[in-house]
C-alpha cells in the first residue's frame, strides 16, 4: 500500500526507554529526550545505554524531510501501516517531524513495512544485528 505522504525517514543513532513516574511533575535528572505531563503522571522517554536491559525502542524519524504543521496525515501516514501490521509505537512530535519509537524486536519488521508503504528508512545507524 502506497502512502500519499511517503517520507524520508532515519533511524536515530541511540536506544530509548519510556518511563512512566506515577506522581512526579518533573524528572530528578536532565536526562531526557522528552516529556508528557498528564493528569496521571509524567511520560519520560530517555536515551539509554545499547547494552541495558529491560524494554528498549529505537526511533525513526521524519524530520530528514521536514514538513510545515499544515500538513494532514503525515503521521498518520506512518503509524497506520505500523498499526496494521501490529507493531507498538510510542510517538513524540517536533516542530520539524515525529520521532516513531518501535521496540527494538519490532524494527526490521517496522523497517519493511514502512518501506512496503512507500516511505524511504535510511537504517545507517541500526547495528548489524538489528537488520
Amino acid at each position: 500500500m502506497k502512502s500519499p505522504t511517503a517520507q524520508r525517514l532515519g533511524v536515530v543513532p541511540s536506544v530509548f526507554a519510556v518511563e512512566h513516574l506515577s506522581h512526579a511533575t518533573f524528572p530528578e535528572d536532565d536526562e531526557w529526550i522528552a516529556l508528557v505531563r498528564a493528569p496521571e503522571g509524567l511520560t519520560v522517554v530517555r536515551e539509554i545505554w545499547p547494552t541495558a536491559s529491560g524494554d528498549r525502542w529505537i526511533g525513526l524519524y521524519g524530520g530528514a524531510s521536514p514538513h510545515s504543521l499544515d500538513v494532514p496525515g503525515m503521521l498518520a501516514a506512518i503509524v497506520g501501516p505500523l498499526a496494521e501490521a501490529a507493531i507498538p509505537v510510542f510517538v513524540a512530535s517536533t516542530f520539524h517531524g515525529d520521532l516513531v519509537l518501535v521496540p527494538e524486536p519490532k524494527v526490521k519488521e517496522a523497517v519493511a513495512v514502512l518501506e512496503d508503504a512507500g516511505h524511504r528508512v535510511d537504517t545507517t545507524h541500526l547495528r548489524s544485528a538489528d537488520i
